[in-house]
């Protein structure tokens, strides 16, 4: 009946709509060829999405329910109506260790976010950035993210819906705060927005972002459906399943988790060889595409992240039970199953359904009639929290990794008393949630991704990547080559990159290794590892030519560009220099070092007019930016101007007490008595 139907659906679709989709033949170019084991049309490599705009036309009613969801509010331009937050005159925030102040405000339509510095009560520097869009549904919080060209960095303030307060974003707290520069990658925006118009060879730059979650996220590109509906074909889904779209409802218990846990599964992600955020689509496995790994803990159970949701409903022994019970032959796989639909309707609010809703999904099975099913509490305590069973047993508590927000944990389980829970946290290992047996080379980019984004200062987490990583024979070691770079480099033992460069010969490696584009700009950013490497230990030309690759792979992560021009600049080559921070400008004008290096530039040149307007654009984005500072120093001290070299020099003592050039330079000026 199934091949019938789809065969039907093929032959309606080839005539009217002229939409070429292999099913059994024999072009091997077509990756998503469609068998029994993979029947949804919308996998098929031609397949398009056609956006959440084409979908409301024929599911009006669902859209305007889904549109007031979390995931309908996800993101969007910038509005008064958006943003949750409550302005004040005097709503400002104090990053103590960078000592800044922050305070939002609007001007009519256009809001905006004011950084600036007091000394006493004069205000010695200020900057103010143009909000372009708010992230977040503000059903926790809202963030806020500017636009520069294409180019999307997060702002320093989050507004906390629950607490109704304003404080630095998650990950901004403790010395951490990156301003205006933290870059929102591919990652990110793909799962807090619909799939965006990414540029190749960046990091944070888009053609176009769309605005919020839309339907095609959960039920994969629609073209295909479309098409079939125009030509008039209905299929009755009480009776049989619609192959022209995914229905999560259709998937078996672990294919429907696959599509909520490729966002509510925040994580430690690592793509899969050739993989990218956009290659995942409903109904397909995740863990082909990629395998989310999170760290175990030894007396750790009550603590979570926000985006775990998953993971955690997966640990509890409803889950593990349950999914026994699916009946994977129906039409609704998962009807006897815990999922997230169980308790979730994706298509409405959180916020309007009622606490019974939740509350049934579990008087469905803990029931009298169902033995040892009922719970064990008193009937005298059940009546006073109205048989909530979600508040005892999925409590609130905060995220270990957003401040001033509070979720149900998804762990489901009896609540332990205080004095039960292991005082002492021991970090156990990292596992993959959405896979059993992940590879060892996928294993060991677990352990270095963790080691770079979440726990820096813990070394064995490099130790326990390079257990992974063989380098027993020559094919291990180029097969590991990449990841034993990216463990080298974080080690800074530059010396292991040199020999694996040697090993492989550097011109077979810029020739015939690392030449390829990709979404994830892996071998760019070996190359700019290797570069570094190179530069660490005083080998400037070499240095110069990985620099010059990792470039022209990734041409627009600004970064890499700027590594490039320094390099040029440091190898006296400044014409092509001037053309590579030139270029960094126009793409993005609020790139503080591009400025400086352009102003290091005119001073080599002796232009000394020039190189104070560059070092100035500098400093009037990033006063701290240390380069630049000393670049004044010199150029003031070039033209005599000691007193106001002094006073830069007594910036630099007191914002960075551990820098050794400033209190040496200024105690050799008084001795030369330049100064007093």
């Amino acid at each position: 009946m199934k091949f019938r139907l789809r065969s039907l659906i093929l032959s309606f679709i080839a005539i009217s709509a002229g939409i070429l989709i292999s099913y059994c033949g024999n072009d091997k170019s077509n990756r998503s060829k469609l068998t029994e084991k993979d029947p949804w049309l919308g996998h098929s490599d031609t397949a398009k999405y056609v956006g959440m705009n084409t979908c409301r036309q024929c599911h009006m009613d669902i859209y305007n329910t889904f549109i007031h969801t979390g995931m309908g509010q996800s993101f969007d331009s910038v509005s008064r109506p958006k943003s949750s937050a409550i302005f004040e005159k005097h709503t400002v925030i104090y990053d103590k260790e960078k000592d800044f102040y922050y305070h939002p405000f609007w001007q009519g339509d256009k809001y905006f976010i004011r950084e600036f510095r007091l000394d006493g009560k004069d205000t010695v520097y200020s900057r103010t950035e143009q909000v372009s869009y708010i992230i977040g549904s503000g059903q926790h919080t809202n963030s806020h993210i500017m636009n520069t060209n294409g180019y999307l960095h997060q702002m320093p303030m989050t507004f906390y819906t629950q607490k109704g307060t304003w404080d630095l974003p998650p990950g901004f707290e403790k010395g951490s705060n990156t301003r205006f520069s933290r870059k929102i990658g591919l990652e990110c925006m793909s799962c807090h927005n619909a799939y965006p118009d990414y540029v190749e060879g960046s990091e944070n730059k888009y053609n176009l972002v769309k605005n919020g979650i839309d339907c095609e996220r959960c039920h994969g590109p629609g073209s295909v459906h479309v098409a079939l509906k125009q030509t008039g074909v209905k299929i009755d889904t009480s009776k049989a399943i619609d192959y022209s779209i995914v229905n999560p409802g259709k998937l078996p218990v672990d294919r429907q988790f696959d599509v909520c846990m490729r966002c509510h599964l925040q994580g430690n992600t690592i793509l899969k060889p050739g993989k990218s955020f956009f290659d995942f689509k409903p109904g397909m496995i995740l863990s082909d595409y990629m395998s989310v790994f999170m760290p175990r803990y030894r007396g750790g159970d009550d603590e979570f992240i926000m985006a775990s949701h998953a993971a955690r409903l997966k640990m509890s022994q409803c889950f593990v039970q349950s999914a026994k019970a699916g009946e994977p032959n129906s039409l609704r796989p998962y009807k006897n199953g815990l999922t997230c639909v169980t308790c979730h309707n994706p298509h409405v609010s959180v916020k309007v359904t009622g606490p019974e809703v939740f509350n049934n999904a579990c008087i469905s099975c803990h029931q009298p009639a169902k033995k040892n099913k009922e719970c064990s509490e008193s009937i005298e305590h059940r009546e006073a929290v109205k048989n909530n069973c979600a508040g005892c047993h999925m409590p609130r508590s905060g995220s270990i990794d957003i401040p001033h927000v509070s979720v149900h944990d998804h762990y489901i389980r009896i609540p332990k008393k205080k004095e039960d829970v292991a005082a002492i946290k021991k970090f156990i290992g990292l596992y993959a949630v959405n896979e059993e047996n992940p590879s060892n080379p996928v294993k060991a980019k677990a352990y270095v991704n963790y080691y770079e984004k979440f726990d820096p200062q813990n070394a064995s987490l490099l130790d326990s990547a390079l257990y992974y990583l063989r380098t027993g024979n020559s094919s291990d070691t180029l097969l590991n080559f990449q990841g034993l770079v990216q463990v080298w480099f974080l080690k800074r033992d530059f010396r292991k990159i040199e020999e694996l460069v040697h090993k492989n010969g550097k011109a077979w490696l810029l020739d015939n290794a690392l030449n390829n584009k990709s979404w994830n700009n892996e071998d760019a950013w070996t190359a700019y590892r290797i570069g570094e490497a190179f530069a660490g230990l005083g080998k400037n030309a070499d240095a110069n030519d990985f620099y010059s690759r990792a470039a022209k792979l990734a041409p627009y992560n600004l970064d890499f560009q700027g590594k490039l021009g320094a390099s040029l600049l440091d190898l006296g080559r400044r014409e092509e220099s001037e053309k590579v921070f030139r270029f960094i400008l126009s793409e993005d004008n609020k790139q503080a070092s591009a400025y400086n290096n352009l102003g290091r530039i005119y001073f080599y040149e002796r232009h000394f007019t020039e190189a104070a307007v560059f070092f100035e654009q500098a400093l009037s984005l990033d006063p701290d930016l240390l380069p630049a500072m000393k670049n004044k120093v010199d150029l003031f001290n070039e033209q005599k101007q000691y007193k106001l070299a002094e006073g830069i020099l007594k910036k630099i003592i007191k914002r960075f007490p551990s820098d050794k050039d400033a209190p040496q330079l200024l105690q050799r000026m008084k001795q030369m008595k330049l100064i007093s």
